[in-house]
Order: structure tokens, then C-alpha cells, then sequence
């Protein structure tokens, strides 16, 4: 076949990921896949989350595809940037390099400078397929929209790409192509169920200054309810997964598409134990009961900080207090709850973080993960702090995480500070049921906060 499409992901290289073992499929690069296949393009997907880098390569000697598509993002650029150099020598036919996802889209003249020959700006299906006709056929590619590529050494970039509309259009993404069993086996080996990713909707409505929209804009656009609930009923009858992760960034945003789910699914017998993310103020005691019925396990209600000053330096546009009830209220239906939060953002000072352990405590959460947080290129985050970068590494060997600017203390200070909003937060829960567990997280959080002292 002439188009092979891979990514740069290699779970073997990922010691943290090892901990956890709970890996997705590359759903993104498996819709163009199957948008390929939809306009009869026969096409390969090389999946490399359990392989190598050499055996992706010895994929692509064997097939010789002239064209290569990648995946790529902040996680996985380094070693994508390593790719395209090996694909550029004689021994691989120099296929062309057609680049796609979040990171390209404000790093254009970077990646093509590193070697690709196309960006894909934005949703990808339509794109590629374009491109692709326009590279086997020698085609002008100034007239398709959504590209960027050099010319005499000059960056050129297209006309931006028309959002799909209607997302029924799409066909279901090319899970055949790759082994879903090998996901499967490793979350059930790990975890004692195996879990599978779908997407119901593109785009989000809201504007947190910290999140990227670069593929799929600051909309909101969804697949109807009756296909959602027919996908279930195929993955389902395929795969039989033991739960569903809904990859939407805000899974109840629309209540009245909602109610068609709850209905469809349970027409369709497509139920599967579930877990989504949304916001606060998009829940309340009905749509939490219609989850439940609906086989919702765990919801992930976003957060960020506890303190009311970060949350709006943020541009969440929500109250701590609503989102704190959301989740006690979710907790109290039976359903798990995670939160997730964001220490070391501008402005944001000792008594903040306090707040946020206090937050924390009162809202129990069933899980929570904590991230320090960094700029990603392309969003307000980024051009707010752009003049107070303090660390900005090789652009090819590092990535946006490693980028550092001037905060209220030190970045070391907020490494300790994780581990004393942690080790607080375990304290708490821990001290009624088991004390010496307890003493421990004490032990450590006092540890943290002396360490925090030295380094602000």
C-alpha cells in the first residue's frame, strides 16, 4: 500500500507508564485511517505502543509506502522528530512526511525545518486524503486547504481547514487495522478489566487559558446519540470490554443529547460501565442519576485549584464551592470522582496551594492526579508568560514541559509542594482507619513543607 500511518509512542520507553499500564490506542490516527478506507484508499497502521522503533522501521522497508503518516504531540515529538531522519535516508525510498495533531499547529516552521514535508493543520480525515491524491498525482498543493509545506525554503501555509459538521459522516475509526487485543490483555492482566477509548464529540466551548485547541477548535460538535450507542453495541459485540473511557473533554455539556443517549443506549442493550470527564455546573441531581442508570462509574470533574484566585486567573468561569458540591454529591450516588490539579500556575502563592489541600479534603475525591503546570505553545498560558521564560530549551530535544518561566517561588518549591498537598491529603484520609499509614503521610508532609521553605 502507498500510505502507511504510525506514531511515535513506544511503551517500553515509558517508565512511568509501565507503572500504571493502562495504554489507548492512537484513536485519532485510526479515524483518518478509517476515512481513507471510506474513499477507497487502501492504507497500513503501524501501531507502536507494544514495539520498537527498529521493528516500525523494518515495517516500513518491508512495505515501502511512498507516503508516511505521523502522529505526533507534546509526549511523543522527540522521538517523532527522531523518525523522520531515519526515514529521510536512501534506505527507506525517502517517503514523504506528512505530520498531524496538537503539536504542529504552532510549531510549523519547526517541524518542517526538522525534516517533514507536510503539516496537517487541524482535523485530519478530509486533509489527508486531499494530500494524499495531490502527492501520487503530482498535484498543485497550494489549493488544498489546511496544509503547510516549504517552498523554495519558504513556509507556506493554506487556507485553514472547514471543521467537519456533521460528525455522523465519519466513519467509525479503523480498530481492525491494529491489535486491540494486546490493549485489552494488558489492562485486564493489570487491572482485572480491560477498558476501551471512544469519542462522542470535537471542539470545546470553554476557554482555559492552559488547555490546547489546536485540532479541533473552540466548538462544539457531536455525533448523534443513536450512532454512539450502535458503536458501544459493536465494540460490545467484538471486543467486550469491560469499561469505556469517553475521551470528551466535557461529556455533559449538552443535557439534551444526554437524554438521547440514555435512551438509545438502553433501546440498543449497549450499556458498558463508563467513565467521562466534564465540568461542575454541567451536572446536577437528574443528569447524575441518568449517568448512573446509564452505567456511568466514575466521573472526573475538573477543578485545577481549590483557590478561587487561580480558578479565575485560569478563565475556568467556575466556583470552587460548585465544583467541591459536584463532587461530594457524586460521591454520595455511588459514583467515583476524580479531580484534577494544577500547582505552580502564575500568581498562584503558599496560601493558594493551602486552599487547594483544604479543597481537596473537603470534596474527597475517590482519585485525583496533580501536574505542575507548563506552557504549551499556542495557547494564553504561553503568550501570557512568553516574556518571563526563564528555561527554553533545544526546541528538538525537549518539549513544552521542559520550558520553565518565572513563578511565585522556585520550580523546586513546587515539586515539594506536590508532595505536600499529597501526603496532607492521604494524612487526612487515612488517620481515622489507619494510623500508622497516616503518621507516614505526616511525616512526609512537614518533610515537604521545610523543603518548600529552602526553596521558594
Amino acid at each position: 500500500m502507498s500510505v502507511l500511518f504510525t506514531h511515535a509512542y513506544y511503551l517500553s520507553d515509558d517508565p512511568k507508564e509501565q507503572k500504571i499500564m493502562k495504554p489507548y490506542p492512537p484513536l485519532g490516527l485510526l479515524y483518518v485511517s478509517a476515512y481513507l478506507v471510506s474513499k477507497n484508499v487502501p492504507n497500513d497502521v503501524f501501531d507502536t505502543t507494544f514495539s520498537t522503533q527498529k521493528e516500525q522501521l523494518q515495517f516500513i522497508l518491508d512495505k515501502r509506502p511512498k507516503v508516511v503518516c505521523i502522529y505526533t504531540n507534546l509526549m511523543t515529538k522527540i522521538e517523532v522528530i527522531k523518525l523522520i531522519k531515519v526515514l529521510k535516508t536512501e534506505k527507506y525510498n525517502q517517503p514523504k512526511i506528512v505530520l498531524g495533531g496538537p503539536d504542529v499547529s504552532y510549531n510549523i516552521e519547526n517541524y518542517l525545518n526538522a525534516g517533514a514535508d507536510f503539516l496537517v493543520i487541524g482535523e485530519g480525515e478530509e486533509t489527508t486524503f486531499e494530500l494524499y491524491k495531490a502527492i501520487l498525482n503530482n498535484q498543485n498543493y497550494n489549493e488544498i486547504n489546511g496544509i503547510a509545506f516549504l517552498e523554495n525554503e519558504k513556509v507556506v501555509q493554506t487556507k485553514a481547514r472547514t471543521k467537519f459538521k456533521e460528525l455522523d459522516e465519519l466513519p467509525l475509526p479503523n480498530r481492525e487495522a491494529i491489535s486491540m487485543q494486546k490493549y485489552l490483555d494488558t489492562w485486564k492482566n493489570n487491572h482485572g478489566q480491560s477498558s476501551m477509548t471512544i469519542s462522542t464529540q470535537r471542539g470545546c466551548p470553554y476557554t482555559c487559558k492552559w488547555c490546547s485547541t489546536a485540532v479541533y477548535g473552540q466548538s462544539y460538535r457531536r455525533r448523534p446519540a443513536e450512532q454512539v450507542a450502535a458503536e458501544m453495541k459493536l465494540l460490545k459485540e467484538q471486543y467486550n470490554p469491560d469499561a469505556i473511557w469517553f475521551v470528551d473533554d466535557v461529556f455533559t455539556v449538552s443535557h439534551k443529547w444526554l437524554l438521547a443517549f440514555k435512551e438509545e443506549v438502553l433501546n440498543q442493550e449497549a450499556v458498558i460501565p463508563f467513565e467521562c470527564i466534564t465540568r461542575a455546573e454541567r451536572l446536577n441531581d437528574d443528569i447524575l442519576q441518568l449517568l448512573k442508570e446509564v452505567g456511568c462509574f466514575r466521573i472526573w470533574i475538573g477543578a485545577e485549584s481549590g483557590s478561587q484566585k487561580i480558578i479565575d486567573l485560569m478563565d475556568r468561569r467556575v466556583d470552587v464551592n460548585v465544583v467541591k458540591e459536584a463532587i461530594q454529591k457524586t460521591n454520595q450516588l455511588g459514583i467515583e470522582t476524580g479531580t484534577f490539579i494544577m500547582l505552580g500556575y502564575p500568581g498562584e502563592t503558599e496560601e493558594d496551594i493551602s486552599e487547594t489541600i483544604q479543597y481537596l479534603k473537603d470534596a474527597n475525591p475517590t482519585h485525583y492526579t496533580i501536574t505542575i503546570a507548563y506552557p504549551i505553545k499556542g495557547t494564553s498560558l504561553y503568550n501570557d508568560i512568553e516574556d518571563k521564560i526563564t528555561i527554553a530549551p533545544d526546541w528538538e530535544t525537549s518539549t513544552d514541559r521542559d520550558i520553565d518561566f518565572k513563578r511565585t517561588y522556585s520550580r523546586k518549591y513546587y515539586d515539594y509542594a506536590v508532595s505536600k498537598v499529597v501526603n496532607e491529603v492521604e494524612y487526612y484520609k487515612k488517620k481515622s482507619t489507619n494510623i500508622t499509614q497516616a503518621l507516614k503521610h505526616k511525616t512526609k508532609a512537614v518533610l515537604a513543607s521545610g523543603l518548600m521553605i529552602l526553596n521558594r
